[in-house]
């Protein structure tokens, strides 16, 4: 699928109030944010308040002051980004949704990545709340490919270690498959995005 910067760069905002819609029908569905906040994610250890503050970071720290908690720990993102996650999901769960719809987070792009890296991260973890959740997909047809084929397309084994080998991915929910393989998985796109994405999803594993 050919789209322009611009177009990519549109479709992250989109892909973030959506999310923050859903989480927001969840949480009043519940009687209230608490029991959606806290519930379990694909993220190892991060409850659904840890993800969401993580992937809105930027919408609370600009340039210097996101280089300034690097330095605290010297230069370990993944030390900062467990740093954050743990400290910013303490703020009200309505104020972290809030975030998500921002402009700051629509315009957001991470260093060396781009839009594309943008978009990536945007429904990767969204697909992080909600695959384990039994929630709806958040990301859209559109946003949902263009990040299978990204994946697919090498981003999958380089970034998270993922081998398909004698594998063929088939999307249940899209017109979307990949791999020639015999064995043959057969899931909802937003599975397909996690498990490509290094993460276990109902016994099936690719880093594996």
């Amino acid at each position: 699928m050919n789209i322009s910067t611009t177009d990519l760069q549109a479709l992250v905002g989109l892909q973030l109030s959506a999310l923050a819609d859903l989480l927001d029908d969840g949480a009043q569905s519940l009687g209230g944010g608490a029991a959606l906040a806290d519930a379990e994610t694909l993220c190892a250890g991060w409850r659904v308040r840890h993800v969401v503050a993580h992937m809105t970071m930027a919408a609370r720290y600009d340039g210097p002051a996101f280089m300034a908690e690097l330095s605290a720990v010297d230069g370990d993102f993944e030390k900062l980004s467990q740093t954050i996650a743990e400290r910013d999901a303490r703020r009200p769960f309505s104020e972290l949704l809030d975030d998500l719809r921002g402009d700051t987070m629509a315009g957001w792009a991470p260093p060396g990545g781009g839009a594309a890296g943008a978009l990536t991260h945007a429904v990767i973890h969204s697909a992080d709340i909600t695959v384990p959740n039994t929630l709806p997909r958040s990301s859209s047809d559109d946003a949902t490919l263009i990040v299978l084929d990204s994946l697919a397309d090498g981003i999958a084994g380089r970034q998270f270690g993922v081998d398909v080998g004698n594998r063929t991915l088939r999307a249940t929910d899209l017109a979307w498959s990949f791999g020639d393989g015999s064995e043959v998985v057969s899931r909802p796109a937003s599975e397909l995005v996690a498990l490509l994405a290094g993460r276990a999803v109902g016994g099936v594993d690719l880093r594996s």
